[in-house]
């Protein structure tokens, strides 16, 4: 770099990438602006948790039904993309040791973001938009809270355009050799399922706004198709940036293998081609799709996505079990994993994320997208008790983990309530878990999703759930508001440091208080050929005891599902 240009970098002492100061600085306030709307989020759940455990019911009808509008947006909509669009200006121009292109549009894609953010919220917290997370037609927001999805899309869409740009520039200027970057193939795969999702957005999104005003009609089925194509796939720009996570931290606390480039580079491509497909499952109740539509996209093509998914279930703990047995823990099939530095919250937020995603997440997603199973568990608990293990306890329990080491990396602070920060994954993982639990089982028992009161009081008829209804809803509110407390404790970690925290010269570590291992000592990020081979001939025993565990699990409640199914159909 010529010294003009060097100026407007710093080197990493860590990771030694040459960081570009406005690509710094566009992460930041991406990041920034994600804990805001995350914190947004924790509050409405948790008053949601309290409204649905019956014995409680807090929150009046009108209120649920916003509050709930409010939590959907901003926790699978506004803190997941952007946060996603800060690790796109990481695996792009930071990671590939390039400039950043084209920094005042990347401004300007922020603003748009943060505007349309901001004037959705506002219309929701007014009660001019209670119409859920999906917006279904017929029911109508006010024109601005359409105007204000659009306005956060095109933002998005820019910022996905500049990592692009990045990946240009990076290969012209010879910033990086041989292949991107695996990190930054995640990445890429990510941006473009969200070019995909958000091209679906501006597909239903403008013609539904100028409904809004009066100038159009939109078909409620034709809403629905093409929703979907946003509203999933907006999860699975999640997936592809939290598997990213998963081999990034991996490689940060431990010094994890690839096992093989290409097999997950393929998985990544396998969420590309089948992953927008797979948002049919959503459908399978409405009565205008055909069933032979239904089974191909449910069956043949989610699977090849799931396979994708399967694949990365094994090759990243494969990966730190093999990082752990060249650091020397090779005693028994699971030294590796008994020594592993269960006290930084990047790998233990990070391996509890690989975990709940894959037993709760991976194994109820499969069973509830299956035609005959989608029957009777889509309008249930069920599906939220899915993805619940999935968005929260997979992908947002992964950024929490990138975010302990972005805060003294990128933001150059101690981690500020250390001893708070390295039990919070566990609290997270905990209240997830038994949040998706209790609405799983109830889901079971027919308790339906969204409704505000299951006695139905005032309707014209009588229904009563079994007790155990009760004690189900009860266990997924405590899950819940143990999730919203260690949420809280995410959002003061994060805000502290950032604004209050002490700044750390990661070039002179003398006091390693409130700083991850993997920054006090990275670990070794290449290892000799006859270390390799060494590593590589002793296989990776662990993680496959840890996969046929995965796959009896997955045999065991799929069996189970068809019994309950053949049990309602009487059949047998």
């Amino acid at each position: 770099m010529s010294a003009t240009v060097g100026a407007l970098f710093r080197r990493c002492p860590v990771t030694g990438l040459a960081v570009h100061q406005q690509s710094e600085r566009l992460l930041k306030v991406n990041a920034v602006t994600a804990i805001v709307t995350f914190l947004v989020g924790t509050i409405s759940a948790a008053l949601l948790a309290l409204t649905r455990w019956q014995a409680v019911h807090l929150l009046p009808a009108d209120w649920y039904y916003r509050l709930l509008t409010a939590h959907g947006l901003n926790m699978l909509i506004f803190f997941i993309i952007f946060f996603e669009m800060a690790i796109l200006y990481f695996a792009g121009p930071i990671l590939l040791n390039c400039r950043q292109p084209a920094p005042k549009l990347g401004w300007a894609a922020f603003a748009l973001m943060a505007v349309g953010a901001l004037l959705v919220d506002v219309m929701v917290f007014s009660g001019q938009a209670d119409v859920l997370f999906t917006s279904y037609v017929p029911l109508k927001a006010h024109p601005a809270y359409y105007l204000g999805i659009i306005l956060f899309a095109v933002g998005a869409l820019i910022a996905v355009g500049l990592f692009f740009a990045a990946l240009v520039v990076a290969r012209r200027e010879k910033t990086y050799e041989g292949s991107i970057p695996l990190v930054a193939f995640g990445g890429l795969t990510a941006a473009i399922i969200a070019v995909i999702t958000l091209l679906h957005g501006a597909a239903i999104y403008i013609p539904t706004f100028l409904w809004s005003l009066g100038l159009m009609e939109v078909d409620a089925q034709v809403y629905r198709l093409i929703f979907w194509g946003l509203g999933h796939s907006s999860q699975q720009i999640n997936v592809a940036a939290m598997v990213s996570v998963w081999y990034l931290l991996g490689a940060l606390t431990v010094g994890s293998v690839v096992i093989n480039e290409k097999i997950s580079r393929t998985a990544f491509v396998l969420y590309v081609l089948f992953i927008s497909m797979a948002s049919a499952h959503h459908l399978l109740v409405d009565p205008g799709m055909g069933p032979a539509w239904k089974v191909w996209n449910t069956s043949y093509a989610m699977y090849l996505a799931v396979l994708a998914s399967m694949i990365h279930g094994f090759t990243v703990p494969a990966g730190l079990e093999l990082g752990q047995r060249l650091r020397g823990f090779v005693k028994g099939k699971f030294e590796w994993l008994r020594k592993a530095p269960w006290g930084d919250p990047g790998f233990s937020g990070m391996f509890l994320s690989l975990v709940v995603f894959g037993f709760l997440g991976g194994i109820t997603g499969v069973t509830a997208g299956t035609e005959q199973i989608n029957i009777i568990a889509h309008n249930t608990l069920r599906i939220p008790g899915h993805f619940h293990s999935t968005v929260v306890g997979g992908t947002a329990l992964a950024f929490m983990a990138l975010t302990y080491y972005v805060i003294p990396l990128i933001f150059r602070k101690r981690v500020a309530f250390w001893p708070l920060a390295k039990i919070q994954p566990y609290l997270f993982a905990a209240g997830i878990c038994t949040l998706s639990v209790g609405m799983t089982f109830a889901g079971i028992f027919g308790v339906p999703r969204r409704h505000w009161d299951i006695s139905f009081s005032d309707a014209p008829f009588t229904f009563a759930f079994p007790p155990a209804v009760d004690l189900l809803l009860a266990v997924m509110a405590l899950g819940g508001l143990l999730a919203a407390l260690a949420s809280l404790i995410y959002v003061a970690v994060a805000v502290v440091s950032v604004f209050f925290g002490e700044t750390v010269d990661l070039a002179q570590l003398d006091d390693t208080r409130g700083i991850p291992q993997g920054i006090v000592k990275l670990p070794a990020q290449s290892h000799t050929e006859e270390a390799g081979e060494k590593a590589h001939s002793g296989g990776t025993p662990g993680t496959m005891i840890l996969v046929f565990v995965f796959l009896a699990v997955f045999i065991l409640y799929y069996f189970t599902n068809w019994k309950l199914l053949s049990m309602i159909w009487k059949i047998g």
